[in-house]
């Protein structure tokens, strides 16, 4: 962005030294409100040049249509991850509402069968299949999903699953922690290196879309590992965007605000700011159609009025200061002085 902006504000440095030079000689009233106003717009650009750039493509996929994807990338099967559930199981009725057939990957519990028999019932003339695993260190989840895939094509992929542990990191089992990397990072990278190679080598179109959280773009205390897996996440599918964008391959990554689903469920530790971040929440089926009108119009989108003033707060507040600011706040939260008791 600086690179493009240097230029112009190039031309703002030396009109405001001219106006200054011109109006000492002449009038240095004059010369102090120009170089005032020049001043004002020096700063006042970089704002403006951002606020539209960021607000553009969020406006245009926010009353973008809704592509079929079925239609756009000639496909008859899709993939999610986490589908049992929650955001995911809402993308599997998304998806099944344009004709694909849909292979769910999840845990193998009570929510992945309801999920089944209701996409079964409501959609009879299409196939499902689920694959019950564990995204957890030392599974071979992937050589189940390989099996599951083996005889059909599969270009359109969800990778949605994911879990917080909240609390202090000193205080949370290791093999814990190592496992929320494994469900909300690794095994994104497993499933996306697995099926992009598939594209890349059939020269086929599809996509690959991530379930982000605004929890990867600011300071998450009392949810440290989930905040790194998002902010990996993100910035894995934009690089991930760059590399297969020409081969007619779409990669983002979304940021919802918060939703209501089994993530707030069976927390390790209270914690209040999830709490009130959870009574705002909105119903999963709220999100396909917003996540669907990402698909090919960007790397990166933020969803819902959290996400986006998130983003607009680290863009006027330098991260290292927000940083800062949380540090100098936390001890003072109730969550801080609740958990820190045990230390």
């Amino acid at each position: 962005m600086w690179t493009t902006l240097m230029p112009f504000l190039t031309i703002l440095a030396t009109s405001v030294v001219a106006a200054a030079e011109e109006g000492t000689c002449e009038n240095p009233s004059s010369a102090s409100s120009s170089a005032l106003l020049y001043v004002s717009l020096l700063f006042a650009f970089p704002t403006v040049f951002w606020l539209v750039a960021y607000l553009i493509p969020q406006l245009h996929m926010a009353f973008g249509s809704i592509p079929n994807l079925k239609e756009k990338y000639n496909a008859e099967w899709a993939l999610v991850t986490g589908g049992g559930s929650g955001i995911g199981k809402a993308l599997a009725f998304k998806l099944a509402s344009q004709g694909l057939n849909v292979v769910i990957v999840s845990l193998d519990d009570k929510f992945l069968k309801e999920t089944m028999e209701a996409l079964k019932e409501h959609y009879p003339k299409q196939q499902f299949r689920s694959v019950g695993c564990t995204f957890s260190p030392g599974v071979d989840y992937m050589k189940q999903i390989d099996e599951a895939t083996k005889d059909i094509d599969v270009p359109i992929i969800f990778n949605n699953a994911g879990f917080i542990v909240t609390g202090f990191l000193d205080q949370a089992p290791i093999g814990k922690l190592l496992a929320n990397i494994e469900c909300n990072a690794t095994a994104g990278v497993n499933v996306a290196h697995f099926f992009v190679k598939k594209l890349v080598s059939s020269k086929k179109k599809g996509c690959i879309v991530f379930t982000s959280s605004v929890a990867g773009f600011i300071p998450a205390p009392f949810a440290a590992m989930y905040a790194a897996t998002k902010a990996f996440v993100s910035q894995f599918a934009a690089c991930l965007h760059i590399e297969v964008a020409s081969l007619g391959i779409d990669v983002v990554a979304v940021h919802p605000s918060p939703v209501a689903s089994n993530f707030y469920q069976n927390l390790d530790h209270k914690v209040e700011m999830i709490e009130a971040a959870a009574k705002s929440a909105v119903p999963p089926s709220e999100l396909p159609d917003d996540i669907f009108r990402s698909i090919g119009r960007a790397a990166l989108r933020d969803l819902g009025g959290l996400a986006w003033s998130s983003r607009m707060g680290t863009f006027w507040v330098p991260y290292n200061c927000f940083t800062r600011i949380f540090a100098i706040a936390a001890p003072f939260m109730e969550d801080w002085k609740q958990h820190n008791k045990n230390r």
